[in-house]
């Protein structure tokens, strides 16, 4: 299980990440590929899905967090110390505190 520094970390590199995909200039000429991707069939499920994903934080960021966290228990060789539901929880705790950031960071930028 991980402790509350770890936690606060991986929430940090949840964000940032969510930050790097849906807002970050440097990812544009990849986001606006998506996007003209699917504009050309404006009625895919699939492609409006895709544009889904990478435009809402709620989503990406809770994809972005499992992905850090998997990583980090992987790397860290602490994937086998604890049963699989902990490490969903585990997920869920970094996915919301990456989004309690995200919101934090969005109330500062409109206040």
């Amino acid at each position: 299980m991980i402790g509350l520094v770890e936690l606060g970390v991986l929430a940090f590199a949840g964000y940032r990440a969510t930050q790097l995909v849906i807002n970050d200039t440097i990812l544009d000429p990849a986001r606006d590929v998506v996007f003209r991707w699917r504009d050309r069939r404006p009625t895919s499920q699939a492609r409006d899905w895709a544009v889904t994903l990478i435009s809402c934080p709620y989503c990406m960021g809770w994809w972005l967090s499992g992905a850090i966290l998997a990583v980090y228990l992987l790397v860290a060789g602490r994937w086998g110390d604890t049963s699989p539901l902990i490490h969903g929880i585990e997920w869920f705790a970094v996915a919301g505190a990456a989004v309690l950031l995200n919101r934090a960071d969005t109330a500062m930028g409109q206040g």
